[in-house]
């Protein structure tokens, strides 16, 4: 009986560890089937304009399409448009797939725009060495002159601080230091930002990210263990959203002004010539474009307008080259004041500008001057370049028929008083293909 039982006991021993080292192979086995995490990953550098904004709202629905754990958003911006910011923090509101904001590398910062889009984010995260604020408001948005005016900065000043206190509150961050970096400009660092509860957590790069987000809930989704070695794919800008970022700035729109202003009136001055005109109409539809985002000062381009008009007044007026220095003193203002220079995004430095002015200048009097002057000199070519030549008569001219030598070619010609052959004679008008002439007379 004893050997039966011992017997039953190493049965079900042996069964045990088959049932263990089954169990053991479902779970590896069921790992290996497992999708793994993937995660997609864009980088915003520079200020925050329209091509950023059409950049995210891509990148989110890739990352929808692609079903990955969340969408991380590399930034390092000094701010930009009002508008676009607003476009972006919807985007983050309605997106079904969570997203992250990490302000990286060390030095970077995340002022004006970029603190509303961090505060948007569903997480905020924040790399050593890098700061957050400063967000007092640029413009709402751009094409037409930012009014200077008390009333009007306190309007926008109440609207950003009040759009930024809603985002606080939705995500559910330090409202009073939201409110303050518009108010008062408040700008901490990333250490700060943590204590205060502006950011989530630091991580000092991509993988340290990941893996603090273990145990995260976001919209009701949380992130597991896989999170940590999910895969990272980064969605890159299209060609085209490069070559317009590149574009999307205010150097490159006052160059545009500057090529349309020296090509039309090339144009003018030379007609004909074709390509200063297809060269400025070109860059007057991409200036016009840009400056439909841009917070264009309508002070600065009427003062740019004025400094053209006295350039070419100063070609025709006997004036010394007074209308020439008023010139370029209002083009110098007028680059100054073109663009809002409320904040540091929007703004032309000296660098540009006295050069742009210089060569303006030189522009209308030396290539536009010479080329208006040269329209009323004397004609120098065809048949009215004749008239006032010296002739020699090659046989008798009268008034009804002659012959004269004149620039290698000899002409038919006529003359009221009677010429005789070998004698000089001076054209007074050409009719046809027959010389009007005179005698030449001493003195």
């Amino acid at each position: 009986m004893k050997l039966c039982i011992k017997k039953f006991v190493r049965q079900l021993t042996g069964y045990s560890k088959i049932l263990r080292m089954s169990m053991t192979g479902m779970i590896f086995l069921s790992a290996a089937v497992l999708p793994a995490e993937h995660v997609s990953l864009i980088k915003i550098s520079g200020a925050i304009g329209p091509i950023t904004a059409s950049y995210i709202e891509r990148a989110i629905k890739l990352s929808e399409a692609r079903k990955d754990a969340c969408l991380i958003i590399q930034l390092d911006t000094p701010g930009g448009l009002l508008n676009s910011t607003k476009e972006i923090v919807q985007l983050f509101f309605s997106s079904p797939v969570p997203t992250v904001v990490y302000i990286t590398p060390a030095g970077a910062t995340a002022t004006s725009a970029g603190c509303f889009i961090t505060l948007a984010a569903d997480v905020a995260v924040m790399a050593p060495g890098t700061s957050i604020g400063a967000a007092h408001p640029v413009s709402i948005g751009g094409g037409g002159a930012q009014k200077t005016d008390e009333v009007m900065k306190k309007k926008l000043e109440n609207y950003a601080s009040t759009f930024i206190e809603s985002i606080a509150a939705k995500r559910k961050r330090n409202v009073g230091w939201a409110k303050s970096s518009v108010v008062e400009s408040a700008a901490i660092t990333a250490e700060k930002a943590l204590e205060i509860k502006v950011v989530d957590f630091l991580a000092k790069d991509v993988t340290d990210l990941l893996a603090q987000l273990e145990g995260r809930t976001i919209n009701g989704k949380t992130f597991g263990p896989s999170i940590k070695g999910a895969e990272v794919r980064e969605v890159t800008m299209l060609m085209r959203e490069k070559v317009f970022q590149r574009l999307w700035s205010p150097e490159v729109m006052y160059i545009l002004m500057l090529i349309a202003i020296y090509g039309i009136i090339g144009e003018l001055s030379n007609p004909g010539a074709i390509f200063p005109a297809v060269a400025g109409g070109i860059a007057l539809i991409l200036a016009l474009f840009m400056g439909s985002v841009l917070p264009v000062n309508a002070a600065g381009v009427a003062l740019i307008v004025l400094a053209v008009i006295l350039f070419i007044t100063d070609i025709f007026a006997p004036t010394h080259g007074v209308l020439t220095g008023g010139g370029i003193i209002s083009f110098l203002f007028g680059s100054l004041m073109l663009f809002d220079t409320a904040g540091s995004v929007f703004r032309l430095s000296l660098a540009l500008v006295i050069p742009a002015a210089i060569i303006s200048a030189a522009f209308f009097i030396y290539v536009f001057g010479a080329g208006l002057r040269a329209q009323f000199l004397p004609v120098k070519t065809g048949k009215e370049d004749l008239i006032g030549r010296t002739a020699v008569a090659i046989t008798p001219v009268t008034a009804e028929s002659g012959r004269v030598f004149v620039e290698g070619e000899y002409w038919n010609a006529v003359s009221e008083e009677p010429v005789a052959g070998t004698q000089q004679v001076v054209i007074e008008a050409v009719r046809g293909l027959t010389l009007k002439v005179k005698p030449l007379t001493k003195g």
